[in-house]
């Protein structure tokens, strides 16, 4: 059979239902036995073809014989899983178990040893803070919690000692921060100037060449030597003293600061360390204090001049601007100082508005002076008229 022929066979029976394509493979199986015949099987394919939209015959044996021919040819089912893969993947997830199993048992471990150790130490604690005090015979101090069953008296005394130790860290280390002013012969400056340090007289530095170093910000040598001569200069920082008594040897060689506060001076409040001024021993209306950090002095607000933090820069004026409206304030003899600060709070920035006032003043001075001259000519031009005899 011409392939040409069984071509136009396929596209005759195309499109046709089961039934058709079971009487093609039919007649197509009896050509194999006698070429004569073809036309009979033309002939079924085109009467099944005709009449397969109009009935539809029920499945045969032959039906069931080409749908399993059909899977064979194109198989629907997902491929099996290679054996080998299947083997890696069990083996993967068994040492994934065993290594979260290995994990726990470091964590419970890891877990015990801490919780050992918490024991241990809070048994520690417990008789280093809580043993009674001796006397230097060993003998035993009585105290108020020595006629208290044993174990409460360890408990007691403990927690009394953490209080203490947390009032150290919380309050500072005296009452009084200052020493009392000086009496007469020696001089005692009217008015009290506290510092901040950082970012305010110098700003930490960091480079490859020199690594870390403080630097001294502009104008602070003119700074602290005009103020000397006016101001009781305190730095009150809340650095630790082992950072600061260097710095400020270094950047005060001439002795312009007098008095020298550091963290244990401070309150620590809210995770700030803040500066109690009540406990400077100083009269408040007299005292200015001056930093960039708000809560630092959110005690005292009224005595605080506010400036600008300092970040390294070599072109910063302030201190030269803030020597002038203290020596203003200085020479006009102010009487209480928190009603000058009061008002400049009101200013994001202090210094720009000092500045700008002192503008106007001086124009305002300017217009007045050339008032009082335009007034003193027309009376100069009368002591003339009348010396001439006019």
């Amino acid at each position: 059979m011409a392939p040409g022929s069984v071509f136009q066979i396929l596209r005759i029976a195309k499109g046709a239902r089961p039934p058709v394509l079971t009487a093609f493979q039919r007649t197509l199986g009896n050509h194999q036995k006698t070429r004569s015949a073809l036309p009979r099987a033309l002939c079924t394919v085109r009467n099944y073809s005709s009449t397969a939209s109009k009935e539809e015959p029920a499945p045969s044996a032959g039906d069931a014989e080409n749908a399993s021919l059909l899977s064979k040819l194109f198989p629907q089912t997902a491929p099996e899983m290679n054996k080998t893969e299947e083997q890696e993947r069990k083996k993967r997830e068994e040492e994934e178990t065993k290594e979260n199993e290995r994990a726990w048992k470091r964590m419970k471990l890891g877990f015990a040893v801490f919780g050992g150790g918490g024991i241990v130490g809070g048994l520690w604690a417990l008789y280093e803070f809580g043993k009674p005090d001796v006397d230097p015979n060993g003998l035993t101090i009585e105290d108020e919690f020595t006629h208290k069953p044993m174990v409460q008296q360890y408990f007691q005394r403990m927690w009394k000692s953490l209080h203490y130790y947390q009032k150290m860290i919380q309050e500072p280390s005296r009452d009084k921060l200052l020493p009392d002013p000086l009496q007469h012969p020696y001089v005692q400056p009217k008015y009290t100037l506290v510092l901040e340090m950082k970012d305010v007289l110098v700003h930490p530095d960091w480079t490859y060449q020199t690594g870390w170093r403080f630097k001294k910000r502009p104008g602070v040598d003119h700074f602290l030597s005009e103020l000397a001569k006016e101001f009781e200069i305190v730095v009150f920082t809340a650095e630790q003293g082992m950072t600061v008594f260097p710095i400020l040897d270094a950047l005060d060689p001439h002795g312009y600061i007098m008095y020298r506060l550091v963290r244990d001076a401070t309150h620590f409040v809210d995770g700030h360390h803040v500066k109690n001024l009540n406990n400077l021993n100083r009269d408040l209306r007299k005292v200015i204090v001056v930093d960039w950090d708000d809560n630092a002095t959110k005690m005292h607000p009224d005595n605080t001049f506010g400036i600008a933090r300092w970040n390294g820069n070599d072109d910063d004026t302030q201190l030269l601007d803030l020597v002038a409206f203290l020596k203003i304030i200085a020479q006009n003899d102010v009487e209480d100082v928190r009603e000058t600060l009061h008002y400049y709070r009101q200013f994001e920035d202090p210094i720009s508005q000092f500045r700008e006032n002192q503008r106007k003043l001086a124009e305002q001075m300017q217009e007045e002076e050339r008032i009082e001259r335009a007034k003193a000519k027309p009376m100069v031009k009368q002591w003339t008229r009348n010396l001439l005899g006019r």
